[in-house]
């Protein structure tokens, strides 16, 4: 097997230690200088004053989710920034201003304990949901600790179960019984920093005692167990993942045997009552060829018994994907596409098949999320509406029946001077890729409007349309454009999408997104010196491979929680878990192609480069601020226009709290805005 050519010593290696003194004086001295330019303008604070207003408001919406008798909700405003942990009655939502019972308020405990817990969610123990499992991290980082909550006295259960601090958790079986996954200890891990091995716990033993249930290898990314509570049909399952995308999933019986679902391991596998649903990834040949991106469904009971008699539910064309289903107590609904469109349909199981049917009501533009109320006790559905102009609804729909509007987000910018457009950019290969662009109506094509590109490309996640008061009133109303490019990589047309941009075909994702560029510029929208590319996470190492590779098309560039240097990224926390979608470094012919779109490592000192802007969290435990830390310095020392700025807490989402998010989102806009702006005010 051929070997890499030798690698010279990293310089910057020693950024990778997170906490060292070393690494944390020069954060601190790089935050210092961005504090410093960027955060005395009079337009920072504005921005910073008018994102903290909106998302404090207590005219959002406050999403629930129904358990037992009560509709329960996590809330974050001025007066509670770490949040509330409360809930009321159906009867008491529907109110404009409902009261609330608090069960937990997080600022309280935090003072308490002198900690700084950030919410994680919390598991109810049916049939009396007296009992929860709460997960708390410490500043929003993955890994978490998990407690035994009373819902009756509001009170921790002394004694109760509790985890300690690490990725993994804990689930119900019954009210003495808990499935675990968690770090048992040494070589209880994957190299992907999460859980191999997963037990079961009893009430009143020790975790050491904890049942070996099932046990993973080494390379697996994740092992989990799960019990199925859903009256009449209380199964309990084991799930192997090996990668995203790549999972085998198991039904335990009572004497502890796995049985397999027989099943490609890149097909979604969910069980509901009798039903097994399978979203397929790739095409899969029985008697006749299922196609990639199909839903299929068959008897859970027949299917384990060896039968194949699928039902198709759902089968793609050219311009639409499925994008997500739920159940609701008599029905399937389903959640499609259309050329990233959102269009909801129904789909009844009967005794002559499925029969399909519209979804009454469902609106016929915009982005449409629908999530059941209760699938065990009704067909109602909560019934989210938005786009980029239109405040975002949450309406209860019964199924058959039409909406009722129950909230509505309030209107953080005037929207009525600007307008949504859908186009079509040709990538290099001559595949088109749709983009949305918000402007004001008014717009003059002379290529001077400040447009900011944002991005992601990744992971089959789809970016849909969806209302932001933040880049209203920080973009929008300052007369920027704002354009969401739906490049592949992405989930907006499926997996066919998603796959066309894997490993070797990774810098499909980089053309379609800098053909999006120049179509702006072509139409007079924009133009270099105007332009900013955004992105987060995957979508971060989008915009460090704009900065290293279309340095010409952009004005500014702003790379958040990123990855960039992917020779190393799988040594990095969760990074082994990407290998099927990057590719291994360790290979020598998966690093020829992996080192084309290495930031890192294509940065040429000769070059010249936007200014940059690179935005991490020091408590980041998925993918490593390492990653922001080496490139930004290793720029700095050429003589770069780096800008740098790293959260101390936030985790993967950069921020624990309101304050840390507006305090974040003012100085993007803040940097973008004096980059890319002809005023420069």
């Amino acid at each position: 097997m051929p070997t890499l050519p030798e690698t010279p010593i990293d310089p910057y290696l020693w950024l990778e230690d997170i906490d060292s003194t070393r690494s944390l004086d020069w954060v601190q001295a790089q935050n210092l200088k961005t504090e410093d330019r960027l955060a005395r303008s009079d337009s920072f604070k504005q921005i910073k004053a008018d994102v903290l207003e909106m998302l404090d408001s207590d005219s959002n919406i406050p999403h629930v989710n129904k358990v037992g008798a009560y509709y329960y909700n996590f809330w974050m405003d001025a007066a509670h920034p770490r949040g509330l942990w409360r809930r009321t009655t159906p009867a008491e939502y529907r109110k404009a201003q409902p009261a609330w019972e608090t069960l937990l308020d997080l600022d309280a405990l935090n003072a308490a304990e002198g900690e700084n817990w950030v919410w994680h969610g919390a598991d109810y123990l049916r049939p009396d949901y007296q009992r929860c499992l709460l997960e708390l991290s410490r500043g929003g980082a993955d890994a978490g600790v998990t407690r035994e909550f009373d819902l009756a006295s509001k009170t921790w259960v002394e004694d109760g179960f509790q985890l300690p601090e690490s990725k993994g958790g804990l689930g119900w079986i019954d009210r003495d019984n808990v499935y675990v996954f968690t770090d048992f200890g040494e070589g209880s891990m994957t190299r992907s920093g999460y859980p191999r091995i997963a037990k079961q716990w009893q009430r009143g033993t020790p975790l050491s005692a904890a049942r070996v249930v099932y046990e993973g290898v080494p390379d697996d990314m994740y092992i989990a167990a799960m019990h199925d509570d859903t009256p009449g049909y209380e199964r309990d399952f084991v799930s192997r993942t090996l990668a995203f995308y790549n999972n085998e999933l198991y039904l335990r019986g009572n004497d502890g045997r796995l049985s397999k679902i027989d099943a490609p391991n890149s097909a979604e596998k969910s069980v509901h009552k009798d039903w097994l649903l399978l979203e397929l990834r790739e095409d899969w040949a029985l008697d006749e060829v299922f196609v990639s991106g199909s839903l299929l469904a068959i008897n859970f009971d027949r299917f384990m018994a060896g039968q194949r008699d699928f039902e198709v539910l759902f089968t793609p064309t050219d311009s639409t994907s499925l994008t997500g289903f739920i159940w609701t107590l008599n029905h399937l609904v389903l959640n499609v596409l259309d050329h990233v469109k959102s269009r909801l349909s129904v789909l009844t199981p009967g005794a002559n098949g499925w029969q399909h049917s519209p979804f009454t009501g469902a609106p016929g533009m915009g982005t449409v999320y629908a999530r059941a109320v209760d699938s065990d006790d009704s067909d109602a559905v909560w019934l989210v509406t938005t786009d980029y102009l239109t405040p975002t609804t949450l309406a209860l729909a019964e199924i058959g029946q039409a909406p009722e509007v129950l909230k509505t987000l309030p209107a953080f910018f005037d929207s009525s001077r600007h307008v949504i457009e859908q186009q079509f950019a040709v990538s290099r290969d001559g595949t088109r890729v749709p983009y949305f662009m918000v402007s004001g109506k008014d717009l003059q094509l002379d290529g001077a409007a400040p447009t900011l590109l944002y991005g992601y490309g990744g992971f089959e996640v789809s970016l849909t349309p969806n209302y932001s008061g933040e880049v209203g009133r920080a973009w929008l109303s300052k007369g920027g454009v704002y354009v969401v490019a739906n490049i592949r990589g992405g989930g907006e047309y499926g997996p066919r999408w998603h796959q066309a941009a894997l490993k070797q075909n990774r810098g499909r994702a980089y053309e379609d997104f800098a053909a999006v560029a120049r179509d702006l510029i072509a139409r007079g929208i924009t133009s270099p010196l105007h332009l900013g590319a955004e992105g987060g996470s995957n979508g971060g190492l989008l915009t460090g491979n704009m900065l290293t590779q279309y340095p010409e098309l952009f004005g500014a560039i702003v790379s958040q929680v990123p990855l960039l240097d992917m020779q190393r990224y799988h040594h990095l926390l969760a990074g082994a878990s990407w290998m099927e979608e990057y590719g291994n470094p360790d290979v020598p012919e998966e690093w020829a192609y992996i080192q084309t779109f290495s930031p890192y490592h294509l940065f040429d000192p000769a070059k010249v480069y936007p200014p940059v802007f690179f935005l991490t969290s020091t408590r980041d435990d998925r993918v490593h601020p390492g990653h922001a830390r080496k490139l930004a310095a290793k720029m700095i020392e050429a003589g770069k226009d780096v800008t740098y700025y790293e959260n101390i807490e936030g985790g993967h989402g950069g921020a624990a709290d309101n304050a840390q998010a507006a305090h974040m989102s003012a100085l993007v806009y803040r940097f973008l805005w004096e980059k890319l702006s002809a005023s420069r005010d």
